[in-house]
C-alpha cells in the first residue's frame, strides 16, 4: 500500500472495532506531533508574538480573542 487511495480503501474494509482503534491511534499520533511542534516553536521563540498579544488586556479581558491569535497566518 503506497497511495492514499489504497490506504483509504483498506481502512474502509476494517471491522468497526479495528477502525476505531486505528482512529484512536491516529488521533494520539496527531496529538503527539502537535505537542512536539508547540515545544519546538516555544524553544525557537515563535510563540513570543502570540504571547505578547495575549498578555495585553483591557478591563481584565484579553484584547485579542485566542481564536484570532491561533488563526493568524503570520504566527504559523
Amino acid at each position: 500500500m503506497s497511495t492514499l487511495a489504497e490506504i483509504e480503501e483498506a481502512v474502509g474494509t476494517l471491522p468497526t472495532a479495528e477502525f476505531r482503534e486505528l482512529l484512536r491511534r491516529m488521533q494520539e499520533r496527531d496529538a503527539e506531533a502537535w505537542d512536539r511542534q508547540i515545544e519546538e516553536d516555544a524553544k525557537n521563540g515563535k510563540l513570543e508574538a502570540a504571547y505578547s498579544r495575549l498578555i495585553k488586556e483591557e478591563c481584565g479581558r484579553p484584547r485579542v480573542a485566542l481564536d484570532e491569535v491561533l488563526d493568524d497566518p503570520k504566527l504559523s
